[in-house]
């Protein structure tokens, strides 16, 4: 098994998913980073990076191409805005991405979690998704998803992030996932 204290687990450590990984991260000694920003509440308390108005101002995105992106309307609030911002470190930091959520019929995942999905792609980084509602995991490859065997955890730097309400098979993937990675 490979040295966990060498990994570093890149999240947002908001409720449900992400703090799940987070939980599990601490567990099996991988180091953990979650970006947030002033004034959001997050669940996780290890590893806070806040993020600074430059920073944050940094990775602004149209909400429009988002909304265009994964075929709903996000609104334009500040906190929706700034939460997209914090996924988009998320993603950059890590050189896979792991997500909890659905993946539904347009090929998008549900929610916020959708655009760390997309922003992944975009960054051609490895994504893997585990589809509550299908309860396997699927990585995308050729334009599409496929069906993939349980992965493991490859990259020294990797991101964990997913929806506010996983699932029973939801939260087990994640604790799977580290046991599979990093043994028990």
């Amino acid at each position: 098994m490979p040295e966990a204290s060498l990994y570093t687990l890149f999240s947002g450590g908001a409720q449900g998913a992400e703090a799940e990984f987070g939980r599990q991260a601490e567990l099996h000694g991988v180091q953990e980073v979650n970006f947030t920003f002033e004034g959001h509440r997050i669940e996780r308390d290890r590893g806070i990076r806040v993020l600074t108005q430059e920073e944050l101002e940094r990775k602004d995105v149209s909400l429009s191409y988002v909304s265009k992106l994964l075929h709903r309307k996000f609104s334009n609030g500040p906190q929706i805005r700034m939460v997209l911002r914090t996924i988009m470190h998320q993603v950059d930091a890590g050189l896979e991405v792991f997500v909890i959520g659905t993946i539904q019929e347009d090929g998008t995942v549900t929610g916020g979690t959708g655009w760390g999905a997309e922003f992944a792609k975009i960054c051609n980084k490895p994504l893997y998704v585990f589809c509550q509602d299908k309860t396997a995991w699927f990585t995308w490859q050729n334009d599409a998803w496929a069906t993939i065997e349980p992965p493991v955890i490859t990259q020294h730097h990797f991101t964990g992030t997913g929806t506010r309400f996983p699932n029973d098979a939801g939260r087990q993937a994640i604790v799977d996932l580290f046991t599979r990675s990093f043994g028990k």
